[in-house]
Formats: C-alpha cells, sequence, structure tokens
C-alpha cells in the first residue's frame, strides 16, 4: 500500500498533506490519521518531503526508486548477477525479439545513457 500511495504522490507532486487526505480517501478508503502516518513513513524513507507549508515534494524521483529497487532485488536473489537474473527470467517466461533487441540496444548504450 506505501507503494501504491507513493505513486500517487508521485503523479500529484508537489501536492499539499490535505489534498493527499482527500484522495487517499477517495481512492484507498483511508482515515486522515492513516495518510498522515504513511506520509511521515515514506519522508523517513527519503522518497518525500513535507515542508513546513504542508506540501509534499519528491526527493527520490519514481524511475530511480524502482531501478533501486531492482538493484536490491538481484543482489538479494541473485548473489548480485545480472547474468544470472536474465537466465532466471528469460527461463520461465518467453520474450520477444522485439524486447531482445531494446535490451541489446540499452546494454550497448549503457555507456552513453541513450536508450
Amino acid at each position: 500500500m506505501e507503494t501504491r500511495f507513493a505513486e500517487m504522490i508521485w503523479s500529484l507532486a508537489p501536492v499539499s498533506s490535505s489534498d493527499l487526505v482527500k484522495k487517499a480517501k477517495e481512492e484507498l478508503g483511508w482515515a486522515r490519521t492513516t495518510t498522515h502516518t504513511v506520509i511521515r513513513k515514506l519522508c523517513e524513507k527519503g522518497l518525500f518531503e513535507r515542508g513546513n507549508d504542508g506540501v509534499v515534494r519528491i526527493v527520490v524521483a519514481r524511475d530511480e526508486y524502482f531501478s533501486g529497487r531492482g538493484r536490491e532485488f538481484v543482489n538479494t536473489a541473485y548473489d548480485g548477477s545480472l547474468p544470472l537474473f536474465v537466465a532466471g527470467f528469460v527461463k520461465r517466461q518467453k520474450i520477444s525479439e522485439k524486447d531482445v533487441d531494446a535490451i541489446i540496444r540499452l546494454l550497448k548504450n549503457a555507456d552513453t545513457g541513450e536508450q
């Protein structure tokens, strides 16, 4: 649920805490106190910051966050080996030729940052 709420913040930020309370009530059925608790937890994790004005702002971009989670998963589940992760993934899931081409292009351009 934290990730779902974080997605909401990423899509709305900068956004006031009161607007997040309303949105969380509508979409998640949360009480005001629950929303404020989750905002605080996400701020403590360093994803967002809440200013004195009550506005929640992004500290860590969505793609940066998920990239870090992906690295953590590879490190934990595959002892940091990207080739082992890819081998495990393609072993259980067919990937299209288009996806293979896109992955090769990403790997070839990894040094330049191009996609």
